[in-house]
């Protein structure tokens, strides 16, 4: 059995080591790294479990503060079961959280949603609000990495709603960040895709989210916070065309990158650097710092995200300047991330997803998971706007409904619509407008669909039908008939210049597995807004 007693106490440097590097993981990471590495190892060879959890757990956070996320995975993987070993804990969601980031960012999709889901099942455990919230972020950023930023998006705002105004600055903080970077993301997924109005909307959400965290990362002293805030506010800018205001920003936050160590970080302000130089038509001088970066990070821990867009910002530069062959080869390598991206998101999805309706069982409070089944108040299984079921309706009936279609074998699919342009109809025209659309819609929903067809209110303004015995095709002429009636009726009754169409996305079964179909559904949902909206997509 492993001595637990501190080093300190028996005469060991160990506990100075730690307190040093505990000092220095806001600024030289260098120094840091070298300090808790030394107290690791003299833990590890002289058994002092307490000493080596702490001595790893600031290993994995400088490391993945650098970038340096094989090494800071290899870390946690031998931390893991010391840890576990310890019962649950907020250390053990603290490690799994960085695990989250570092696999993600790695295109490692299913180590991430494992060590996410993990770690919100340890947060909900504990029943600590604060540590849900922020596991959901997590969740979110893992989301964002596979290439679905609305889910991201949807998720930390869910999370953010959670606390409401318990929030602290790190709170304020982490969901700030994560949501400015999911806004960031959703831009880069929907340039150059005919998608202008949408691509603006993105920037101007994350330098909300850039501008709202600052504030709380000075108030945390969080010199990494900071200086990811700082290079995203500088890249917002940048594809905003206000270079002047850019470059400013920019050139502090690299300079604070190459202070602190935050290599990663200063990879992707160099890049927005390089970008914002072809902006000002300086397309050599660009490519000069672009072939730099590509032969600096060549073999390193990159992240999909950098690594794309460095590779497609070399594109541009080469089609400029009419060197067709290297713009080939750079864009031959964009799509090359794209896909080893779409492949391990199908492999993750496969073998463990994490879905959002598993997302909001973990973090509702220990008050509602003590409540009793409330299968036989159909009044609390309704939504109270629209008279459709609600979250806890679908928790009642679709397991019965999953379990008949798989040993009969019949067919069950199920159907996500979303209403297009939701939240523009709130603006334009008040939410009491946009609530009698919803109304009108779920009464259109009952008069196209039969008596034993599961209607759910899913989330806002998204509805989510679910038709047992119902092949594809037939799902398919069910949703082509309600669009068709949406996108004919007389909405300028309720409001002038009223207008509205849905996007529907379908999925179905097998697997018989309500997380997996729904996530297939929302996907189909998304490709059909991306075709133009107003249209019937299958998964």
């Amino acid at each position: 059995m492993h001595d637990t007693s501190t080093g300190q106490q028996h005469g060991n440097p160990i506990a100075g080591w730690l307190q040093d590097a505990q000092a220095h993981s806001g600024g030289d990471l260098v120094q840091g790294l070298a300090l808790a590495r030394r107290a690791w190892d003299a833990a590890v060879d002289q058994g002092y479990v307490e000493e080596q959890l702490e001595a790893g757990r600031l290993l994995a956070r400088f490391h993945l503060r650098r970038g340096e996320l094989t090494e800071m995975l290899a870390i946690g993987q031998q931390l893991l079961p010391l840890q576990r070993a310890l019962g649950t804990s907020p250390p053990l969601c603290g490690l799994l959280r960085m695990m989250a980031l570092g696999a993600a960012e790695l295109g490692d999709f299913e180590t991430a949603l494992a060590c996410a889901n993990e770690n919100m099942a340890a947060a909900r455990e504990l029943g600590d609000t604060r540590l849900v919230s922020v596991a959901l972020n997590a969740v979110g950023a893992c989301f964002e990495r596979m290439g679905d930023p609305w889910q991201a998006e949807r998720l930390m705002n869910e999370a953010t709603a959670l606390l409401g105004d318990l929030a602290t600055d790190y709170e304020n903080m982490v969901a700030h960040n994560n949501l400015a970077t999911v806004a960031l993301g959703t831009y880069h997924l929907l340039n150059h895709s005919g998608h202008e109005r949408e691509c603006m909307e993105a920037l101007h959400r994350a330098l909300d989210h850039a501008q709202r965290a600052r504030p709380h990362a000075l108030a945390q002293d969080e010199p990494y916070a900071l200086a990811l805030t700082d290079g995203s506010r500088g890249e917002v800018l940048m594809h905003l065309g206000r270079l002047d205001e850019a470059e400013d920003l920019l050139l502090s936050a690299l300079e604070l990158d190459r202070r602190c160590g935050y290599i990663a970080l200063s990879w992707r302000v160099r890049c927005s650097l390089a970008e914002l130089a072809m902006k000002r038509g300086q397309i050599a001088e660009a490519l000069v710092d672009l072939k730099a970066l590509l032969v600096e990070t060549h073999g390193r821990d990159l992240g999909g995200t950098t690594s794309m867009r460095l590779q497609h910002a070399a594109y541009r530069a080469h089609k400029t300047l009419g060197q067709a062959d290297e713009a080939l080869q750079h864009l031959e390598q964009v799509q090359a991330i794209e896909h080893r991206r779409s492949v391990a998101q199908l492999m993750a999805q496969a073998r463990f997803f994490v879905s959002r309706l598993e997302a909001e069982q973990s973090y509702s409070s220990p008050a509602d998971r003590r409540r009793p089944a409330l299968d036989t108040d159909d009044e609390l299984l309704r939504d109270p706007l629209t008279g459709l079921g609600n979250r806890r309706c679908m928790e009642s009936k679709m397991p019965a409904l999953m379990r008949s279609a798989e040993r009969g074998e019949t067919p069950l699919t199920v159907a996500l619509i979303d209403v297009d342009r939701f939240r523009a109809i709130n603006d334009e025209h008040g939410t009491a407008v946009g609530d009698r659309v919803l109304q009108a819609l779920a009464q259109m929903l009952r008069d196209n669909t039969r008596g034993r067809d599961l209607l759910l209110r899913w989330s806002g303004e998204e509805i989510l039908v679910v038709l047992p015995d119902t092949i594809p095709d037939r799902a398919f002429e069910v949703c082509e008939r309600l669009r068709q009636a949406v996108e004919a009726y007389d909405w300028r009754a309720l409001s002038p210049g009223l207008d509205v169409t849905l996007s529907i996305g379908l999925a179905n079964a097998p697997p018989y597995a309500t997380d997996l179909l729904v996530a297939r559904a929302e996907s189909a949902m998304y490709r059909a807004k991306h075709l133009g909206r107003n249209r019937v997509a299958l998964a």
